[in-house]
């Protein structure tokens, strides 16, 4: 599930109460799981400009893997779901304000992000990578490799973080969302994207416009900047939540349902 621009404030009692639904849901009470839960929704932020993960269809529906997989947690929990969409570099501003309940839009669980807000179990893991145009004679990625190079990244990302943290000699240029992103390095603006590898996977195998481009470094991991895989983000005081989301994690993992998202988007396994 993804998110629709809108938000909803409901106060300490509305919090209680969503919680008592989240605890009914997964079975720790007896009372009937839907009725507190339709009161009060869980709102979930998505982004809607990630794809696959997530992105806006013609009709301005929320679309993607994210979103199959929070419609999936939220049957599993028997609870009814809001979704609210957030520009990305507000994303754990809003939560920290109770905007929304929790993150599903592929938000790697990085260091910086623990501090401030608790995560669910991995739902996916995804390398880094860097990405040029084809004809590019670029061949080695190192920080002394680049140096004087020009390198995409999208704003407020875990690779934002990384290159501006290792490759200081090079020119860093930030964009908005990762589809700007694409179309600058498309478009000659720079010679190396650094970006998530499934993400930009989808737009180089399924977009006519990412045929003028290609993977060409390792796969880059570091748990400092991208922790374990991405992960769902709660408030640190919303741990019924958190168990809730990873008991559901845990049934559609378990009877198929995640393998089956998963098939849709990638051909290969990403958990």
């Amino acid at each position: 599930c993804a998110s629709t621009r809108e938000t909803a404030m409901n106060g300490q009692s509305g919090t209680t109460h969503w919680a008592l639904g989240i605890l009914a849901a997964v079975g720790i009470f007896a009372a009937p799981p839907l009725a507190l839960a339709q009161d009060n929704p869980i709102r979930i932020a998505i982004e809607g400009q990630f794809p696959p993960f997530n992105y806006l269809d013609t009709n301005g529906e929320l679309q993607g893997f994210d979103v199959e997989i929070a419609d999936a947690l939220c049957a599993a929990m028997k609870a009814e779901c809001e979704y609210v969409t957030q520009d990305w570099d507000e994303m754990i501003p809003g939560l920290l304000d109770d905007k929304y309940d929790a993150i599903i839009s592929s938000m790697s669980m990085s260091d910086e992000r623990r501090a401030v807000a608790d995560f669910t179990e991995r739902y996916y893991d995804s390398p880094s990578i860097f990405i040029t145009n084809k004809q590019s004679d670029l061949e080695a990625f190192a920080p002394d490799d680049l140096a004087g190079k020009s390198i995409g990244v999208s704003l407020a990302t875990s690779q934002e973080a990384y290159a501006k943290s290792l490759y200081g000699r090079s020119d860093i240029k930030v964009y908005g969302t990762s589809p700007e992103l694409y179309d600058g390095l498309a478009k000659g603006e720079v010679d190396v994207v650094f970006e998530d590898k499934l993400a930009a996977y989808d737009w180089l195998t399924n977009t006519k416009t990412g045929q003028c481009c290609e993977f060409r470094s390792e796969d880059i991991k570091d748990a400092a900047f991208f922790g374990d895989g991405a992960g769902i983000a709660v408030r640190k005081e919303e741990q019924d939540l958190k168990t809730a989301l990873n008991a559901a994690l845990a049934t559609i993992t378990e009877d198929g349902t995640y393998n089956m998202i998963n098939a849709k988007y990638f051909p290969f396994s990403i958990r």
